[in-house]
């Protein structure tokens, strides 16, 4: 089991597939993420790291628009080093 299939792995805790879970929830459009989500990742890192993390999707996310909006693709620069994205849309 790999990325795809994040939610029912064992190789993630539960705190990665939380962040996951936000992840694809900030990713989709339109952005909509579930109050109980939020609070859940609260039990689990501070508010500082919340807005790093949501920050940094969000990066992420601006940087691959951007490109996808001038038509630039990969360089291979990265090359067999990266995550394959989640499998078709998940309800978090």
């Amino acid at each position: 089991m790999g990325l795809a299939d994040y939610r029912e792995s064992e190789v993630y805790s539960d705190l990665e597939k939380l962040v996951l879970d936000y992840t694809v929830a900030l990713t989709r459009t339109p952005a909509e993420v579930p109050d109980a989500l939020v609070e859940d990742l609260r039990e689990h890192i501070s508010e500082e790291a919340l807005v790093e993390l949501s920050a940094s999707i969000a990066w992420k996310n601006f940087r691959a628009r951007f490109n996808r909006g001038f038509d630039i693709e990969a360089q291979g620069f990265s090359q067999g080093a990266c995550c394959p994205l989640p499998e078709g849309p998940r309800q978090v």
